[in-house]
């Protein structure tokens, strides 16, 4: 009877995937945050561009002001809001490849494990055939001395 193949380090295989699943979710986080953060820049920008649109004025139109001094308060939020969001958008872009960085690594670890399993179950087989090959290589002996006493 053929002994099966146990790996001993199956837990810590186990592990380490799990490790490797936390690394995948960790860097969707991660990049949502970053997509997030693009898509409030964007939105500063489309404001941003809706002021200068809303200042134009066609030729010989009174300007009014208080609607432009309200635009250059508005306009000086804005810019602030962005160079705001700019650094936003700098950690999050820091957190993605951080996070790329220990998925790549996780990855690595589980890869390893997984690999050192298939070779020592390869190993494993290569040994039971040996032995059958053995034990038949007997019996083939054992019935020849029979045959010839």
């Amino acid at each position: 009877m053929a002994a099966r193949f146990h790996f001993r380090l199956e837990p810590l295989r186990k592990l380490r995937e799990a490790l490797e699943r936390e690394a995948e979710r960790s860097l969707a986080r991660a990049l949502q945050a970053e997509r997030e953060v693009r898509e409030h820049l964007e939105d500063l920008a489309r404001q941003h561009r809706a002021i200068f649109e809303s200042r134009r004025t066609a030729s010989g139109q009174a300007l009014d002001l208080e609607l432009w001094r309200a635009g250059e308060r508005f306009l000086v939020v804005l810019e602030r809001r962005q160079l705001e969001g700019y650094e936003r958008l700098r950690e999050a872009v820091a957190q993605v490849a951080a996070a790329r960085a220990a998925l790549v690594l996780a990855h690595r670890n589980h890869l390893m494990l997984v690999r050192l399993k298939e070779r020592r179950a390869l190993l494993h087989a290569r040994e039971q055939q040996l032995r059958e090959i053995l034990d038949m290589d007997e019996l083939a002996v054992l019935r020849h001395h029979r045959q010839s006493a």
